[in-house]
């Protein structure tokens, strides 16, 4: 029996006790996420370095890198990290997916409370089985000699529990909750699953830029070495300028081995995400490339927060604990069983279905709880306030996502600010140690000038590639504060 007959559906429709529940909405439908603005004449000035940066980037690059809006796309497709320009993080994505042991727990739950909703959904239809039994027995009735007799008994045994007041339904309601939050659960752990992995891989790129520069560093203070000892000894500098250019050169040699270190720390860490063993992690794009591609909006619909898996999880907990109070409140009132019983019975074997032989009971009962110490009203009581604390959890949530797209929105635009700001520091600071190193060679300026003007080149180039990771990761943490997306650019 698959369906109710519409007359009775409709009258245990109308028994049912317990709460409605309606979904609120997390944010105001018409909110707007961002911060204000700087002041006009800052804003101009930090344009201004932007419009230049980008004017030296066309004259640097032989093929320039079109600036895209970011456009709201399906977590499942992962498509916005086409934004980066980078085949092999959405290679290394791809893999993750695939092989991650987290996001697989996680299915393996969804099936779990899946196979939990539809044992929940069974009490609603009769329980129907098939009986056999072959007995011997002896009656002894007072007075009279024992009686023995054979029985051999086959039937076919209904039960049901009609659900007048909506006990079993609410718990079917509370079953699919709880299998739709693990739904979103486990969106959420691809989220982050996604998010950490581009986090992890724009890190390796950092750190190779980092390297290179560290690397670049070494070879151009060798020189500038090379020709401080030979000044010594033509008597044109003492031999202090000359261990003076020595221990610069060991500055750059200490980051080569820090980026070694933590680039072999990264790719560890990114292998576990990979569910992979230790193995190197493939490069594609740069990180300087990344950034001159990526276009965030400063300000974005609230409503984008309602896709967010831990919001939709919190408001399906919302509504399972809601369910759960119809429950509780229904188990206060009188249970109403049907059973029926029909077969045949006959003292052998070989006769049963024959004439005389078919049974049959049919039976309707009902049970009031009288008296229980308070426990059912305790239930209730206790499956109300859960109700409460996960309605607060729900709103909880939405404000903390509200929180989060904020703070990544004000990070993408002032990192954005910071990038132009550092990349126009060092390009001054970069003619500045080359006008220093023509007025050394011609004896125009000490060697602390010199000195100088490389020292702050070189702490400026690592400051402009920690500044570019993090406009990057800033991107990538509101892709997660917006659950899994942006809007579509017009």
């Amino acid at each position: 029996m698959r369906r109710l007959t519409p007359g009775l559906a409709a009258l245990l429709a109308g028994c049912m006790v317990g709460p409605s529940y309606r979904a609120p909405a997390p944010v105001p439908a018409h909110a707007a996420l961002g911060v204000p603005r700087m002041a006009d004449s800052t804003r101009a000035f930090f344009d201004s370095l932007a419009v230049a940066r980008a004017r030296d980037s066309v004259a640097a690059a032989a093929a320039p890198l079109t600036q895209r809006l970011l456009v709201q796309d399906s977590l499942a497709g992962v498509a916005w990290l086409d934004i980066l320009r980078d085949t092999t993080l959405v290679g290394l994505v791809n893999t993750a997916l695939r092989q991650n042991r987290d996001v697989q727990t996680a299915i393996a739950r969804i099936r779990e409370y899946r196979a939990d909703a539809g044992v929940a959904r069974a009490p609603l239809f009769p329980t129907v089985t098939a009986n056999g039994s072959m007995s011997s027995n002896q009656v002894a009735l007072g007075f009279i000699p024992p009686v023995t007799y054979h029985a051999s008994r086959v039937t076919g045994d209904v039960s049901w529990e009609l659900d007048f007041w909506g006990r079993l339904r609410h718990g079917l309601d509370a079953a699919n909750a709880d299998a739709a939050a693990q739904v979103a659960a486990e969106r959420g752990t691809v989220l982050s699953l996604v998010s950490d992995v581009a986090t992890a891989y724009l890190q390796l790129l950092e750190l190779d830029q980092e390297h290179a520069i560290a690397e670049q560093t070494l070879a151009s203070r060798q020189a500038t070495l090379a020709i401080a000892r030979e000044r010594y000894r033509q008597g044109l500098i003492s031999e202090l300028d000359v261990k003076q250019f020595e221990a610069q050169v060991a500055a750059p040699a200490v980051t080569l081995a820090q980026t070694e270190r933590e680039r072999a720390q990264t790719e560890h860490a990114l292998d576990v995400l990979l569910g992979e063993g230790p193995a190197p992690i493939p490069r594609g794009g740069t990180l300087a490339g990344a950034v001159k591609a990526l276009a965030v909006p400063d300000s974005v619909p609230a409503a984008l927060l309602s896709r967010r898996p831990d919001i939709q999880q919190a408001e399906r907990q919302y509504a399972a604990a809601t369910a759960r109070l119809g429950v509780a409140d229904a188990a206060r009132l009188p249970t109403v069983m049907l059973t029926g019983s029909y077969g045949s019975q006959s003292a052998k074997p070989e006769r049963l279905f024959n004439t005389n032989t078919r049974i049959y009971q049919l039976q309707a009962g009902i049970a009031f709880p009288l008296f229980d110490a308070g426990r059912l009203a305790d239930q209730s009581a206790a499956a109300r306030a859960r109700v409460e604390q996960a309605r607060l959890q729900y709103e909880q949530t939405a404000l903390s996502a509200l929180r989060d797209a904020n703070d990544a929105l004000v990070a993408v635009r002032t990192s954005r600010d910071q990038e132009a700001a550092q990349a126009t520091q060092v390009q001054a600071l970069r003619d500045a140690l080359a006008l220093a190193q023509l007025r050394y060679e011609s004896g125009l300026a000490s060697y602390l000038d010199l000195l100088d003007a490389q020292r702050s080149l070189f702490s400026a180039q690592i400051a402009l590639s920690q500044a570019q990771l993090q406009q990057l990761t800033a991107a990538v943490q509101l892709y997660k504060a917006l659950g899994g997306g942006w809007p579509a650019a017009k």
